[in-house]
């Protein structure tokens, strides 16, 4: 372990109604959406910074926050010898602002009262919604190393992505020097940077932002209170208007990245942790992901044909066959079924043997997967009862359609949080 790095404390935006993750995000913001079968999104940053010796964090959030709130409070406990934390800041009306946060920086403007009094010398801000692994330790050494009163994490992309990313150049100190928020491909040539041999045999030649920022306190503080106190946003505003003004230092990372900002990335995310070689590692002594630790026993495995997939614990599987997939915790899949490059979230509670019959009487299937289903390019989000011979058969020959019990997006069928599909239903 790395010393504790009482100099910095974290603040995680927790994003605004992660409409794109619809319909994930009906009933839970961003970043208490299920990942990887056991953890949620929110899991990925606090975990980064624990494994950097960062233990103090501030996660702010509006939208939906029930559930990230309970997941937090049940997850995430120091020692009455630390003072280690990670507090919620949710939106709230005060005397002097009655307003919802309207961006990335009016959040943390927001809620620089909550974090003024404590003791620090730099603020890193991080998104709620990435998956990766990294070392904040190098990043903040590099900041002060530097004398850099801002610096951005970036990672170099390919021309395909540049658009979505604010596009920045440096100097050969790796000062910034300027910056462009989702630059147009007729202007692309222009942005092109040395990114490194490495790099640029693979066509990542654009640095782009990973909405990981490293500010000196008193620099966050002047920028947000009285240098720009009406800007709303980090990307759009307050680092474009710092360039000229204050040394901003860009820290590449050359590791895993992505944001998990819609349905497909998301989707595309959580099958890439079936990999043989997976992009993001789960099994790492040194970087550990941390999460709630549910007392669930072992999964119960009969019959079935297992390729290239992660199953969570508490689960129940007569299946066939499982291919290219992740299974949550508590999920029940029957006999017969086989499931194909799909998430299945799992479930929140087991159902005892009475309720079943009670609800089979009824004509409710089981919580659960029934048999002789077919599944494919699916997510299943939590407690859903999915009956028999049941059908869905995802990919890009689907229209985009929302459905009152599921929504097709990208050719990826995400059956809704619940949802009652009777026996034989195809999709």
């Amino acid at each position: 372990m790395t010393p504790m790095h009482s100099s910095v404390i974290a603040v995680i935006l927790g994003g605004g109604a992660g409409s794109r993750l619809y319909p994930l995000t009906v009933a839970r913001s961003k970043p208490a959406v299920p990942i990887a079968g056991k953890y949620r999104l929110v899991d990925i940053p606090i975990s980064n910074c624990m494994n950097s010796s960062i233990n103090r964090m501030f996660v702010l959030t509006q939208f939906n926050s029930a559930s990230l709130n309970k997941h937090i409070k049940n997850t995430y406990h120091f020692s009455a010898f630390s003072t280690g934390f990670v507090d919620i800041l949710a939106a709230e009306q005060t005397p002097d602002n009655s307003g919802w946060f309207q961006g990335t920086a009016d959040a943390v403007r927001q809620s620089l009262r909550h974090i003024s009094n404590l003791e620090y010398d730099y603020i890193l801000i991080l998104s709620g919604d990435q998956l990766y692994q990294m070392d904040f330790t190098k990043m903040i050494q590099e900041h002060k190393e530097k004398g850099a009163d801002i610096s951005i994490a970036t990672i170099p992309v390919a021309a395909r992505e540049a658009s979505e990313f604010g596009i920045m150049k440096t100097n050969e100190e790796n000062r910034i020097t300027s910056f462009i928020e989702k630059p147009k491909n007729d202007v692309l040539n222009e942005w092109v940077s040395d990114t490194g041999n490495k790099m640029l045999n693979e066509g990542r030649i654009y640095l782009a932002s990973m909405g990981i920022y490293v500010f000196n306190k008193n620099i966050l503080f002047n920028l947000l209170q009285d240098e720009h106190p009406t800007a709303t946003d980090f990307g759009k505003e307050i680092i474009p208007n710092s360039i000229a003004k204050y040394n901003v230092s860009s820290y590449q990372y050359d590791g895993y990245w992505t944001d998990i900002g819609n349905i497909y990335s998301f989707y595309e995310a959580n099958l890439a942790l079936t990999y043989e070689l997976p992009p993001f590692n789960l099994f790492d002594n040194s970087n550990t992901v941390y999460t709630r630790a549910r007392m669930l026993p072992p999964a119960k495995i009969s019959g079935t044909t297992l390729e290239k997939t992660l199953i969570a614990e508490g689960s129940i599987i007569l299946a066939s066959r499982l291919e290219n997939s992740v299974v949550g915790i508590r999920a029940r899949i029957g006999h017969g079924t086989t499931i194909v490059s799909s998430y299945i979230m799992g479930n929140d509670y087991y159902e005892t043997l009475e309720l079943m019959q009670e609800n089979l009487n009824k004509g409710i299937p089981k919580i659960g997967i029934g048999d002789r289903c077919y599944i494919k390019d699916a997510i299943i989000d939590k407690n859903c009862r999915i009956g028999n011979d049941i059908r869905i058969n995802g990919g890009k020959h689907l229209e985009n359609i929302d459905h009152p019990l599921y929504t097709v997006k990208d050719g990826i069928v995400v059956v809704k949080k619940g949802a009652i599909l009777p026996d034989g239903f195809v999709i």
